[in-house]
């Protein structure tokens, strides 16, 4: 299904929530790219480096999302491992397209769910202090994204 991931690469490089997405090394069924968080604070001022990686049974199995760039975020640990229910087992459709990988995992960056966990003290922190865990989030973006690249024309 070599075909079908070069297909969605090619959608997923057009999708205006990630930049520079492409083969590394040379092997299409790894991706890189950067993820580009819009609409909510502290995240929307960087850039995060993702790794989208695809099995041999693709798509009857799922991809397998990392970000490589450090996030201060309860849904994603610090080895970059992502809670991501849509790419379970459980609830992996094969019809799912690696463009809704990317764009859920993009709005779970944008609006941070204390139900997806990987950090539990970060996500006790989002609930009871929300100001601390933005302030904790904001310093980390900056001290670990990469500046955001300019619009497309």
């Amino acid at each position: 299904m070599a075909g079908r991931i070069a297909k969605e690469l090619e959608e997923a490089r057009r999708w205006e929530g990630a930049r520079d997405v492409r083969p590394l090394d040379g092997n299409v069924r790894r991706w890189g790219g950067l993820l580009l968080p819009q609409n909510n604070p502290p995240y929307n001022t960087g850039a995060f480096r993702f790794e989208l990686t695809f099995s041999r049974n693709h798509p009857l199995e799922p991809p397998c999302a990392t970000l490589r760039t450090p996030i201060y975020h309860p849904s994603v640990d610090r080895q970059g491992r992502v809670c991501q229910p849509l790419t379970t087992h459980a609830h992996w459709e094969p019809a799912t397209r690696a463009i809704q990988v990317l764009q859920d995992l993009l709005l779970q960056l944008d609006s941070p769910d204390p139900q997806r966990l990987m950090r539990p003290d970060v996500a006790r922190e989002l609930q009871e202090r929300p100001e601390e865990f933005r302030r904790r989030a904001e310093e980390h973006t900056r001290l670990h994204a990469e500046p955001r690249p300019e619009p497309r024309t």
